[in-house]
């Protein structure tokens, strides 16, 4: 039996891959994307088929192909601490790359204690610029962890509110590091 179900998703993949893809492709903004929900669509197919038949395979992947991409798109973006830096690709080296690093690392010694308290003191001077609402969802997301949906709850504030807040914080808090980031790199 699991060689019959494993068939099918075989047969799936072989008879809907190439257009499946390109339906995903036409509504994502990039080919990793597309090959990202691609992958969820058929691990999807391989947990159903386990469970149960389907009476229509093409429906089914072309469904769930549009549900993945819905998903994909209400998913918040998620700003991350990194993402407060500036990206610094073309001409990165390895003080570069490390710096966001030592911020985070654990060791204790004098240049890192110092590029990390300054560090903390900048963000949040630069948190206590921003409106009150902004500055509260961008600690409770970064700094205590919390997600939207939980933060939503709490606040009774609807989710796409909360996210379009932080966005507003990061914008303002890359602006205001970007200074530090820079006088940082002189060194």
């Amino acid at each position: 039996m699991p060689d019959q179900k494993r068939n099918l998703t075989l047969q799936a993949i072989k008879d809907y891959g190439k257009s499946l893809l390109l339906f995903i492709r036409r509504r994502v903004k990039n080919d990793a994307d597309a090959e990202d929900i691609l992958q969820d669509v058929w691990y999807q197919l391989s947990t159903v088929v386990n469970a149960d038949p389907i009476e229509q395979t093409g429906a089914w992947l072309y469904r769930v192909a549009r549900n993945k991409i819905t998903d994909k798109y209400r998913k918040r973006t998620e700003w991350l601490l990194d993402d407060l830096l500036p990206d610094d690709t073309d001409g990165e080296d390895e003080a570069d790359s490390g710096w966001m690093d030592m911020l985070m690392s654990e060791s204790k010694t004098p240049e890192s204690e110092y590029i990390r308290n300054l560090f903390w003191e900048e963000l949040f001077r630069a948190l206590d610029e921003l409106p009150a609402e902004q500055k509260q969802v961008f600690i409770w997301q970064e700094l205590e962890h919390k997600t939207f949906d939980e933060i939503a709850e709490e606040t009774g504030v609807k989710v796409q509110t909360l996210v379009s807040r932080k966005r507003y914080a990061v914008l303002h808090l890359r602006k205001r590091l970007k200074q530090l980031y820079d006088d940082m790199n002189d060194f």
